[in-house]
C-alpha cells in the first residue's frame, strides 16, 4: 500500500510520524512523510534517507479576525495544490494525520481523492487543527482516553502516542552516562529544554544552576540557548553535557534517574516507555492549556509532579527520597499502551 502522513511543525507531531511510518516500511508499505519547512523539522530528519520527505509551508492558525489569518490561508492554499500534485502522483490509499494544520491539506487532498483518511491527537484536549481535521476524518486515533470526549460524533480509538523504534532499545546506566561524558554513581538529571516553546525550561535551569549541587545534567537546550546554558553550568562548576539537538534519545532517557520537561504528548510518552519519574514544567501558552490537562493525568498517577516553586529545590527533594523515585518511576510506566505505532498501523491498514 501507499501512505502518506503528515507530521510536522513540532517534535510532537513529527516524532509519532516517524514511528508509524517506521512500522509500515517495516512491513513492505511505501511511505511518504509531510514536514514543515521549521527548523526543528530539519534538525529531526537529518540524515534519514528511509523515507520520501515532502515540505509544506502550512502555519498555526491564527486569530480569525487578524491580518495574520490572510497569511495562514494562503500558505494552506499552497499546501493543498502542493498536496494534488503529489498525490497525483503518489496515488495514496491512507493518509494519516498526526496533528497540526500541516496535517489539514493532505487530509482534505485524500478526502478529495476518496481515500480512508485518519488523524492521530496525542494530548489529552485536541488542537484547533484536529478539532476541523476530525470533521474530515474516517478515524480519530487517541493518545490519551480523556480526549473521547471531545470527539463525541467521530469514531475513536484509543492506540497511544507512539514512539520510535530507536527508543524501543534501553542501554545501561553506565554506557549511556559514558557517551555523554558523565560520572556514574552521581545522580543525573535530563532537562529537555530543545523543543519549540521550551525557552522557559531553559531560563529555570540557567537560574538555579548555581544550586545544582551534587548532580550532574544532560540538558538539551535548542541551538540559541545553548551557549549561556554552557557558561552558567562551567560557572557553577556543574558537571553537564550540554546540546541544541539530541538525535539518540534512548542514550539521554537511559543515563538519566530523573526528568525536566514541558508536557507535550509525545515526551510524556517516551517518558513513560523509559519509566522516568519527571518535575513536569506545562507550556502556559500551549492551546487550550492542553499540556496542564496532560500533566495533570501523570501527576495524579504519580509518575510525575508539576513545578509549583524553585527548580532546584523539587530536583533536590526527589533525588533524597529514593523510594519516591521508585514509585513514581512503576506509575510512569503503567500510563501508555505499549506499542502504540503498531496500534495505530494496524488500526489503518484494518
Amino acid at each position: 500500500m501507499k501512505i502518506a502522513i503528515a507530521g510536522g511543525g513540532t517534535g510532537g507531531h513529527l516524532f509519532p510520524a516517524l514511528a508509524v511510518g517506521e512500522v509500515l516500511r517495516e512491513r513492505g508499505h511505501d511511505v511518504l512523510i509531510f514536514i514543515s519547512e521549521k527548523e526543528i523539522d530539519a534538525l529531526a530528519i537529518q540524515g534519514r534517507d528511509d523515507f520520501r520527505f515532502e515540505k509544506l509551508p502550512s502555519i498555526g492558525m491564527p486569530r480569525i479576525f487578524s491580518f495574520a489569518i490572510f497569511g495562514f490561508l494562503s500558505r494552506f492554499i499552497t499546501s493543498l495544490g502542493a498536496c494534488r500534485r503529489i498525490f497525483a502522483e503518489f496515488k495514496p490509499d491512507v493518509v494519516l494525520g498526526m496533528g497540526g494544520f500541516t496535517s489539514t491539506a493532505p487530509i482534505l487532498a485524500g478526502k478529495q481523492r476518496r481515500v480512508p483518511t485518519f488523524i492521530h491527537e496525542s494530548n489529552a484536549i485536541p488542537g484547533k487543527a484536529n478539532r476541523l481535521n476530525a470533521r474530515l476524518a474516517d478515524v480519530v486515533l487517541l493518545g490519551f482516553k480523556e480526549c473521547r470526549s471531545f470527539f463525541s460524533r467521530a469514531r475513536c480509538e484509543v492506540t497511544g502516542t507512539p514512539i520510535r523504534r530507536s527508543l524501543m532499545k534501553r542501554l545501561s546506566r553506565e554506557k549511556a552516562l559514558a557517551e555523554f561524558g558523565l560520572e556514574p554513581g552521581t545522580p543525573t538529571i535530563l532537562i529537555m529544554g530543545g523543543s519549540q516553546g521550551a525557552r522557559g525550561v531553559n531560563e529555570a535551569a540557567r537560574d538555579a544552576a548555581a544550586d545544582f549541587v551534587g548532580l550532574q545534567v544532560i540538558h538539551l537546550a535548542g541551538s540559541s540557548d545553548a551557549p549561556a546554558l554552557e557558561a552558567a553550568y562551567r560557572a557553577a562548576n556543574v558537571r553537564a553535557h550540554v546540546a541544541p539537538f539530541c538525535h539518540r534519545m534512548e542514550v539521554a532517557y537511559s543515563a538519566a534517574d530523573l526528568a525536566v520537561a514541558r508536557s507535550g504528548a509525545a515526551s510524556l510518552a517516551e517518558l513513560s516507555h523509559f519509566a522516568l519519574p519527571s518535575i513536569l514544567i506545562p507550556l502556559p501558552t500551549s492551546a487550550d492549556n492542553h499540556q496542564q490537562l496532560n500533566a495533570e493525568i501523570f501527576a495524579r498517577a504519580g509518575a510525575a509532579d508539576l513545578l509549583k516553586g524553585g527548580l532546584a529545590a523539587a530536583i533536590h527533594k526527589l533525588i533524597q527520597n529514593p523510594a519516591r523515585l521508585k514509585n513514581m518511576a512503576q506509575a510512569c510506566q503503567g500510563l501508555a499502551p505499549r506499542d502504540a505505532a503498531v496500534c495505530v498501523a494496524d488500526t489503518i491498514l484494518k
